[in-house]
């Protein structure tokens, strides 16, 4: 009986081995989704008309999964037509869930419901109701939050700040008038909410980082950047920071990234928002939307600088190819676009690891500097925010938001006393000049300015600038602590990279430009001597103009983006022990040379290093792995 048992069991526990815990998708790195909105949802009652637009689409794109949405702008898909378009799926082996966007009018200004409006918090009610008796997962797009300020919220406020009366009343809402109907309609619903690009500004409408986690199943990370010349001002590499910030939030929970057409002027900015998304490590990404898809492809979105085959080869997309089900297709939609940009990032995605990248502590409902993180990994340092002060690593990066955190010099401190080293930029030694910071160097921002023009990195040679760019002078007590990398403007210097030993550890201020951008226009040898220092406790760093992003993985694979329009030459700083480098994408085997140890004075400023030399097309991507 006892071997007959043992038998069965080992019998169970083969055939439980063979079944993959998620069911194999369309590509073997991520599953892909279709976010329909409302105003389409409703048409797809007529399944003939579905059918004839599905067809062309799921030609073009592998898809898995589409968000059917209930309501937008007060429209409320009837019943039958939900069933009909939920069933059409399914049939097809398509994974269906529900989607909400609260709005009253999604054209006025993006007007959302009033959550002081009884009338209105019964209409959320119903709607989340309405929508989990229908689907077992629910999204809700961009738009949970308040920016009413009529006489009910007025007068509800009362005496508190506008951003800390919406936290509260979005918080309260999300418990009563979603998640607890949606759970009381449906006991097995998951609601996930979908957070958009603008993370900096979150509290003041409402967003709240520090509950929302919690109470939701799943967050979703809005990764669309589109023209970073736009009213958002969101640099292309915030679509690959923002995910990794929002995974920070809830380890695991972070179901996908969600890119749209919106605001890119060419293909290739498409195409990079769906790829710096997947670099994240992204398990889904949504392609926002149905409607957006059917748009057909037009050779004036092809770019200036397509002529030189770049990772979004134009010309390639463009050519027929044979279907899963045989077919032969000829693109003619963006579907297709997107669909080509997947299946070439799908090639490699398995062979990377986890993200990694120098910590930069962010507390939730803080802001400052808004979104440098985005520009410094746009200039080649990775970048990885956290909701929590990164204790275990050897240095990290503190911007002006960090100063909501109210114990953070004492976190500076115990930092320091542990050997470790801190960076803080000049917009945080602004907030703290008078709260403590002096403690650690007797540092000042004088709230003067200076207009510099070059640049020296260390005790090597000046270079000049392409501008003239406008700094905070940072003023400080000579041979107290040290300018590792300073600007110039004609006979008169200030320092950019400052270092003043503490304890055990080193406290770093880092000027920031007071036009971001103006990052961009720093040149190479002083951005090296930058993250050379920030970066130090990481595999690899690149010699190159801003604008040419790094992604590191902890298995030792990275990737080198071009954001510029016109190739550039790139020089791969790596360990000693690296003698080639594989890429992955082309098979190509690099060859390095050693890179000799550098001092001065007996102090090392730069250890024995292997490089390497490429060039990096525009908007292009070049994937490695290092080998011993």
């Amino acid at each position: 009986m006892m071997k007959r048992l043992i038998t069965l069991l080992t019998l169970i526990m083969s055939s439980a081995a063979c079944i993959p815990l998620f069911s194999q998708g369309k590509y073997q790195n991520f599953r892909v989704a279709v976010y329909s909105r409302a105003y389409e949802t409703q048409q797809m009652g007529d399944t003939v008309w579905l059918q004839k637009i599905w067809q062309e689409i799921e030609k073009q794109v592998g898809v898995d999964k589409i968000y059917l949405e209930t309501h937008r702008d007060l429209i409320i898909v009837d019943e039958e037509t939900i069933k009909k378009a939920r069933d059409f799926f399914q049939k097809r082996g398509i994974q269906t869930a529900g989607g909400i966007t609260y709005t009253v009018s999604e054209r006025n200004r993006y007007e959302t419901f009033c959550y002081s409006n009884p009338g209105h918090r019964q209409k959320v009610k119903e709607i989340a109701e309405y929508t989990a008796r229908h689907f077992d997962e629910i999204i809700l797009d961009d738009f949970f939050f308040t920016n009413c300020k009529c006489e009910l919220c007025i007068k509800a406020r009362g005496d508190m700040s506008w951003t800390d009366f919406r936290l509260s009343l979005m918080d309260k809402a999300a418990r009563e008038l979603v998640l607890e109907p949606a759970r009381a309609v449906n006991p097995d619903v998951k609601v996930i909410i979908k957070y958009p690009n603008w993370y900096e500004h979150f509290q003041g409408l409402g967003f709240n980082l520090e509950t929302g986690p919690v109470i939701f199943d799943g967050l979703y990370t809005g990764t669309e950047t589109r023209d970073p010349s736009g009213n958002q001002h969101l640099q292309a590499y915030l679509g690959y920071l923002i995910f990794r910030y929002f995974e920070n939030l809830k380890p695991g929970g972070n179901r996908g990234g969600w890119v749209d057409t919106g605001g890119a002027r060419y293909l290739d900015r498409y195409a990079e928002q769906l790829w710096i998304t997947l670099f994240a490590k992204a398990p889904e990404i949504t392609l926002f939307d149905f409607r957006q898809l059917q748009r057909p492809l037009e050779d004036n979105i092809r770019a200036p600088w397509q002529g030189q085959q770049t990772s979004f080869d134009f010309d390639q997309m463009k050519k027929a190819f044979t279907a899963a089900d045989g077919s032969e297709v000829t693109p003619s939609t963006i579907a297709r676009a997107a669909g080509y940009t997947l299946e070439t990032t799908d090639r490699f995605l398995g062979k990377l690891g986890t993200p990694v990248g120098i910590k930069s502590y962010k507390p939730t409902h803080s802001s400052g500097e808004d979104f440098l993180q985005t520009y410094l990994g746009m200039a080649g340092i990775p970048m990885d925010i956290v909701p929590e002060f990164p204790y275990e690593d050897s240095i990290v990066l503190l911007t002006q938001s960090a100063a909501f955190d109210k114990q953070i010099i004492e976190k500076i401190k115990k930092q320091l006393a542990d050997g470790k080293d801190v960076v803080i930029t000049s917009g945080l030694l602004c907030e703290l000049q008078n709260k403590g910071i002096g403690d650690i160097a007797e540092l000042k921002y004088t709230g003067r300015k200076a207009l510099v023009n070059e640049f020296v990195a260390g005790w090597g040679p000046s270079y000049k600038t392409g501008k003239s760019i406008l700094i905070p002078q940072i003023s400080y007590l000579t041979n107290d602590s040290w300018e590792e990398v300073s600007a110039r403007d004609e006979t008169n210097g200030w320092p950019i990279l400052h270092s003043a030993r503490y304890a055990h550890g080193t406290l770093y201020v880092l000027t920031i430009p007071d036009n971001f951008t103006d990052l961009y226009h720093y040149p190479v040898q002083a951005l090296t001597r930058i993250k050379e220092i920030l970066t130090r406790h990481l595999d690899v760093l690149i010699e190159a103009p801003a604008q040419v992003s790094l992604f590191l993985y902890d298995n030792h694979t990275f990737i080198v983006e071009s954001f510029l329009d016109e190739t550039v030459p790139v020089t791969i700083v790596a360990d000693q022990k690296t003698d080639k480098l594989t890429d992955l994408v082309s098979g190509e085997i690099l060859g390095g040379t050693t890179r000799a140890p550098l001092s001065y004075r007996g102090v090392t400023l730069r250890e024995g290093k292997t490089i390497f030399t490429i060039n990096i097309k525009p908007h292009s991507y070049r994937v490695f792995k290092p080998e011993d």
